[in-house]
């Protein structure tokens, strides 16, 4: 045996290692979630094409680094740690808090605005059925009349959004963000709903937002992005002003 082949041998990864690489890729992006359960041990072996001995070890190697927790006869999970670094207690003073909404916008504009830049330049078929169904779904929501449940739908629309533009750290910074993002969007239907004419103007400029993404065109779907949230923004900050003018006066009349 020569020693470029010896070499060549030196350099070849244990299989454990290469189920290991394979199987935080598909964490990475997406396709296996926090809290999502693993395949059991044989089924995963004859994807993989391994033998179960080589894929535990993988998933040893997986555990060690806190990206699964194995749980006693209940099978193997995704951690739902992952994310908890963003998972902090500031978040619930944000979503607590009036300036932070407005903080909050500003900073979708940004994180949405490259999501839907990127979802129409490289999303796939697949990716604007996704997108089109948790649209189209936001409408069914709506008839249901619970703000929560349409929060968690646009929320849900927007995160298709995220996985179609193919950028990881896009999309685990807003699943890392599900709750105030959620809450956030919440707080914004519950105070637009004092004013039910603008509803259609949302439904529509969300509709433009999704026409841009599936038609591929990527200047398009930013700004619509960027049109979607400026109107939002431009309705609450009437609407705080106007609630400022009302409490004004009422104080002035306590005073009389």
């Amino acid at each position: 045996m020569t020693f470029n082949n010896v070499k060549k041998m030196m350099k070849q990864p244990k299989l454990s290692d290469v189920i290991q690489e394979q199987l935080e890729t598909m964490i990475l992006e997406g396709s296996l979630r926090p809290g999502e359960k693993l395949l059991p041990e044989r089924e995963l072996a004859k994807q993989f094409d391994v033998s179960r001995p080589s894929l535990r070890e993988a998933i040893q190697k997986l555990e060690a680094k806190k990206l699964v927790v194995r749980k006693q006869g209940g099978g193997t999970f995704v951690s739902n740690t992952i994310l908890g670094g963003l998972s902090d207690p500031l978040f619930e003073l944000m979503s607590q808090s009036n300036e932070s909404q407005f903080d909050l916008l500003e900073f979708r504009h940004g994180i949405e605005g490259m999501a839907a830049y990127y979802a129409a330049m490289r999303g796939t078929k697949a990716d604007f059925e996704e997108i089109q169904r948790k649209h189209d779904n936001i409408g069914n929501i709506q008839l249901d009349n619970d703000f929560r449940l349409e929060a968690q739908a646009v929320y849900d629309f927007y995160l298709a959004i995220c996985a179609a533009s193919h950028n990881t750290i896009i999309l685990h910074l807003a699943r890392s963000m599900a709750e105030v993002l959620v809450d956030n969007i919440e707080q914004n239907l519950t105070a637009m709903a004092k004013r039910p004419d603008i509803f259609s103007q949302i439904t529509d400029y969300r509709k433009n937002l999704l026409e841009a993404i599936v038609s591929g065109k990527p200047q398009r779907a930013w700004g619509a992005s960027h049109s979607h949230l400026a109107f939002i923004e431009e309705v609450l900050l009437k609407m705080t002003q106007e609630n400022s003018r009302v409490e004004r006066s009422m104080r002035r009349m306590q005073r009389k």
